[in-house]
């Protein structure tokens, strides 16, 4: 295979070609009402508790979901469809079908019991699909242990970068007009603010060597966990144990933001315009942004979205100067120049799929058939998606091993790093949150 034909098929241009043509057969489906293309999603269901009027009419009794010939058609169409695409991805990279496609369905199997108990109504209250990810992989990982034959399998930055090539499509630009210039001050003036207070922080005053490492936490904290922390790392050359100590913390503390912030900021009596902004600005993860933001009411989960869309948009950029960075300053070495073309080889290229994706729905596919139909993709779009992200999140927590985790924190330096960082990103995205959106100053933006 030639060096360009290597490159076409790398993990980063595999998540885009995989991703695009999700985003084609779910686009015609759609447009063209000639075959349904939607994944499984598990209903609503309970184990009997007593529920308001109100909830029970959401829930659909599990026994039922079973019988039910669209849930087996669903079922068989999701695994089928991801089983293929990634198996014909690992392939094209060189990887072995023989140990990969056993390793899949395992994995397909612990996701499948992840949505399961994340659709109970009690437990789907606390905690939604992706920390339910995390928790299953984690027991598994500190328990028995993950059996080798599962290890094949085991890819998180391929199935997030092909998830978030998906999520492209759904972050339309027109999200930064509706918010305007207050989402853009939220999101894109604090974030480049807190990484370089965490570099400077990281590098000069606890003095961790491991700059690839202090970058991609950096990222992680200020932007969007996961996929900044993936998109970072590949511009830096960032270690893959590092990277998921980096995710682990990032996760771990993400929840704990999702639970108690909201609590805090109804019992500070902030508005929820105010409260979804903050949530969207230092919540690190999308989807617990959705959940944290829902918890303060239709107004807060709206602002809490577009500033975490607006905010998303800029893993591209940040990425982009991150390996512009890294290229020309931390790993030059004398009188050496690196040149343009090492730049574009540690650019994430997943990150252009990304772009494609948000351009092709907001300037093509929205002008010519409407919102109605572009909310209709993405319907169908978003399960791929959270599939996608579920495999991911699972895989990090089978990939993640609290004693070897602990040991590789140099003293603790990581963990003080994200603490102190993601304290001062509250800080100033409190300030920014009260300056722009308090209407002491400016006027109050009305959401619809």
């Amino acid at each position: 295979m030639s060096n360009f034909k290597k490159k076409l098929v790398s993990e980063d241009w595999m998540a885009c070609w995989l991703g695009f043509i999700i985003i084609i057969i779910g686009a015609v489906a759609v447009l063209t009402q000639s075959f349904d293309f939607a994944a499984l999603k598990f209903s609503t269901w309970t184990l009997g508790e007593t529920l308001s009027e109100e909830a029970a009419a959401k829930v659909v009794p599990l026994g039922a979901q079973l019988a039910s010939a669209k849930f087996w058609i669903r079922l068989a169409v999701t695994v089928l469809v991801l089983g293929v695409l990634f198996s014909a991805g690992v392939k094209l990279q060189g990887g072995s079908l023989k140990k990969y496609i056993p390793a899949f369905i395992g994995l397909f199997v612990l996701a499948l019991v992840v949505r399961l108990i994340s659709a109970e109504y009690t437990l789907n209250r606390y905690l939604e699909w992706a920390f339910w990810a995390l928790i299953v992989g984690l027991l598994v990982s500190n328990t028995v242990g993950v059996p080798q034959w599962l290890k094949p399998a085991i890819k998180t930055e391929f199935y997030v970068k092909t998830g978030l090539v998906i999520m492209g499509f759904s972050v339309l630009f027109s999200n930064i007009a509706k918010f305007g210039l207050y989402g853009l001050g939220i999101a894109w003036i604090v974030t480049p603010i807190v990484i370089i207070f965490m570099w400077w922080f990281g590098t000069r005053v606890l003095k961790i060597d491991n700059k690839p490492l202090v970058i991609t936490m950096a990222s992680a904290t200020s932007v969007c966990g996961t996929s900044a922390a993936i998109a970072t790392g590949a511009a830096a050359n960032c270690k893959k144990q590092d990277l998921g100590m980096a995710i682990s913390i990032s996760i771990i503390f993400t929840v704990l933001m999702m639970v108690f912030e909201p609590m805090i900021i109804k019992w500070v009596g902030m508005s929820p315009l105010m409260g979804g902004a903050l949530i969207g600005g230092t919540v690190d993860s999308t989807g617990a942004v959705v959940v944290a933001g829902t918890a303060l009411g239709e107004e807060a989960q709206t602002a809490a979205v577009l500033v975490k869309s607006i905010q998303n948009i800029l893993i591209g950029f940040i990425a982009f100067f991150v390996a512009l960075f890294f290229a020309t300053k931390v790993d030059k070495t004398g009188n050496t120049r690196v040149g343009p073309g090492e730049i574009w080889t540690r650019f994430p290229k997943f990150i252009i799929g990304f772009f494609v994706a948000s351009l092709v729905a907001s300037f093509i596919v929205l002008p010519l058939f409407g919102q109605g139909e572009v909310s209709a993709i993405n319907k169908v779009l978003d399960q791929y998606k959270n599939w996608a992200f579920v495999l991911a999140f699972t895989s990090i927590g089978l990939d993640t091993n609290f004693k070897e985790i602990w040991k590789s924190m140099q003293g603790g330096k990581v963990l003080w790093l994200y603490v102190v960082g993601q304290v001062f990103n509250i800080l100033l995205t409190l300030f920014a949150v009260w300056f722009l959106l308090s209407g002491k100053i400016f006027p109050i933006p009305v959401l619809s």
